[in-house]
């Protein structure tokens, strides 16, 4: 099994690199690859799209690597690849995103990113550290053995607004936002997995051995 992090200059690579490589190690024949390469994306089994900045810094290169969204998009809604997106990875799946102007975004998941408005004005923006997953739904495959209340590691001004029914875990900043969101066989984690321990841990390993 191929799983390809694609490295369109985001950064935070090699911590999601280094994680993905731990819980590797206890599948059998799963390899982890940061790559470049469109044709490598194309090719590979599972995909994953870490993103740490501006939506539109990370859309741009996104766009500045040749073939990757084409690459991208083949693999995930053409093969049915299983796609993970992380923090701004996640939000790139949006139609929109509108931070600093208007980015149009993958168009994976209906919704737009918009700027975090807490009712409470002494909660600070960025929404930064640990905070407890809520579950509004039936739990996703992903977040299997994930307890209600399990905390996560959040670092983000802006979040994802969409569908209910996209929404399959959520989190309290002064409102209610999207932690998690999924749509066939693709997923998106607000929060950082590779910086939340063993949450963390657990996600990737669900993710890595899921069947849509």
């Amino acid at each position: 099994m191929r799983v390809a992090i694609i490295d369109y200059g985001s950064g935070n690579l090699r911590s999601a690199a280094k994680a993905f490589e731990r819980v590797a190690a206890d599948v059998p024949s799963a390899s982890i690859l940061v790559t470049t390469d469109p044709e490598i994306v194309r090719r590979a089994d599972r995909l994953v799209l870490p993103g740490v900045g501006a939506f539109g810094d990370c859309r741009a290169g996104l766009a500045a690597l040749p073939g990757m969204i084409e690459a991208m998009t083949e693999a995930v809604l053409q093969r049915g690849r299983p796609f993970l997106g992380i923090c701004v990875g996640m939000q790139l799946l949006a139609t929109w995103g509108r931070e600093h102007g208007d980015h149009p975004g993958l168009g994976w998941i209906p919704g737009e990113v918009v700027a975090l408005r807490p009712s409470d004005l002494r909660l600070k923006i960025p929404h930064m550290g640990w905070n407890g997953l809520i579950f509004p739904s039936k739990r996703h495959p992903v977040l299997a053995g994930v307890a209600q209340g399990e905390t996560a590691y959040f670092v983000h001004s802006y979040h994802f607004a969409g569908a209910p029914d996209w929404i399959v875990a959520e989190v309290e900043h002064g409102e209610t936002l999207a932690a998690v969101i999924a749509k066939d066989t693709v997923v998106g984690t607000q929060f950082h997995p590779e910086k939340s321990q063993e949450t963390g841990l657990r996600v990737i390993s669900n993710f890595l051995t899921w069947t849509p």
